[in-house]
C-alpha cells in the first residue's frame, strides 16, 4: 500500500496492519531459515510498509500534541 492509502485509516487500523505485517515478516524469516522463501522481495516491502505506518502514527501524535498546545 502507499502512504496515501494508509492515511485514510484510523490509528487502531494502522496498529492492526502493523501487527499483521510484523507477523508476516516473522514468517518470512522463518521460511528463510527453512530455505524455501517464495518471494524474497516481500522482506523489503514489509519493512517499508511498517516504516510508513509508524511514520503516519508518529505524525498524528505530533499533530495532536500541537493541537493541545495551541488550545491552551
Amino acid at each position: 500500500m502507499k502512504a496515501k492509502d494508509y492515511r485514510g485509516l484510523s490509528v487502531e487500523e494502522l496498529m492492526q496492519k502493523e501487527k499483521a505485517l510484523k507477523k508476516d515478516l516473522f514468517d518470512l524469516h522463518y521460511q528463510r531459515q527453512m530455505g524455501n522463501v517464495e518471494k524474497p522481495g516481500m522482506f523489503k516491502k514489509n519493512k517499508k510498509d511498517i516504516a510508513r505506518i509508524l511514520t503516519i502514527i508518529r505524525e498524528r501524535e505530533i499533530e495532536d500534541e500541537r493541537n493541545k498546545q495551541s488550545s491552551k
